[in-house]
């Protein structure tokens, strides 16, 4: 009854939603605070006679705005129902084991080997240091089919900066291309799409789930040189040709529009990460130098899944991987303020 494909495929876990009890969710990375306002007065004024036509289907209005933000060229933005979407395309278009494996390091977005099975790509995870950053040099002199890095990377928040990527890409193959993944790019990071216009063969995933607070209505999209672009057009017309909704498309064009209002809740995240991430350590927990929303903590004699648990237990929800190397981890999103001085309180009840 089933294919062959279907049975070996090892499906992606998110973060558990559970539905028991309320808690204070901080295991998911999403934005505490509400999307652009401007995006309630469009919901409110909205024609929904506009509902019976098919969006369009090359979002012409959001890759304008997102052209204009990035400044970049129409031509050079594909837009999809989250960065996953972005993804899954990414990896149908690009990655194939004829010239060797494609690389990613061996503790990141757990996505990556889950596309790798669904399209049959053989994958290398390479090694992280001994301080769980990124040596690009590790990604050099190996037979590949591409690379792709989360930067800021997850789970660890460590971030790459800019010349290391420049050094990366002007090391690797010309015709091989080198995907960053910047999900959690405005929490501290400098974003490399300045460099599409000087390598042909580097692409930037990009989402509106964190940085933009609208994880709930799927939109992501990438930047590229124009022949990448055309690439990932072709493959979204030979499996959907209208992915993107009209009413996500709007959003995504007022969110884009709206810098200044997303300049401020995000620099709060960043104080508040800063101020958490301080007291963790005056506290004794081993931080990792984190440049996203949220950190990577443990604590010696700890494991990863007691503090999961525990916490659990006072209605707090945080990430535990079950993954060796790095069991004695959680990973923390950041909340408001208030929430991580409250997480604190009782992380000291419980640990110290």
């Amino acid at each position: 009854m089933f294919s062959e494909r279907l049975k070996q495929l090892i499906p992606y876990t998110a973060g558990e939603q559970p539905r028991d009890m309320k808690y204070l969710k901080l295991n998911t990375n999403e934005n505490p605070y509400p999307p652009s306002l401007k995006i309630e007065e469009f919901l409110k004024s909205c024609d929904i006679e506009r509902l019976r036509l098919y969006p369009d289907p090359l979002a012409n209005g959001l890759r304008c705005a997102l052209a204009k933000r990035y400044k970049v060229e129409e031509e050079n933005i594909f837009v999809g129902n989250g960065s996953d979407e972005v993804l899954s395309f990414v990896f149908y278009a690009f990655f194939d084991d004829k010239n060797g494996p494609l690389l990613f390091p061996q503790f990141t977005y757990s996505f990556y080997p889950v596309y790798c099975g669904f399209y049959m790509i053989q994958y290398e995870k390479i090694p992280l240091a001994q301080d769980f950053s990124i040596n690009i040099n590790d990604y050099l002199n190996k037979p590949s089919c591409g690379i792709i890095l989360a930067n800021p990377n997850a789970p660890t928040g460590c971030y790459i900066n800019l010349e290391q990527i420049k050094q990366l890409i002007e090391n690797y193959q010309k015709d091989r291309v080198i995907v960053i993944d910047e999900a959690y790019i405005d929490f501290g990071g400098e974003s490399a799409i300045k460099l599409i216009n000087d390598y042909n063969n580097l692409l930037i995933i990009r989402t509106f789930s964190k940085g933009m607070s609208l994880a709930g209505i799927r939109l992501g999209f990438a930047i590229g040189n124009k022949e990448l672009i055309d690439a990932l057009f072709t493959v979204k017309d030979s499996f959907n040709s209208y992915p993107v909704d009209m009413l996500t498309q709007k959003i995504g064009e007022i969110a884009i529009c709206d810098e200044e209002y997303y300049k401020i809740i995000n620099t709060k995240i960043i104080e508040t990460r800063q101020y958490f991430s301080g007291e963790l350590i005056k506290a004794g927990w081993e931080v990792l130098p984190s440049k996203a929303n949220f950190i990577f903590v443990r604590k010696k004699g700890l494991s990863g899944k007691n503090i999961y648990l525990k916490l659990k237990e006072r209605g707090i929800l945080v990430r535990y991987f079950d993954i060796e190397g790095i069991k004695d981890f959680v990973r923390i999103t950041i909340g408001r303020q208030e929430d991580m001085e409250y997480l604190l309180k009782e992380m000291n009840n419980s640990f110290l």
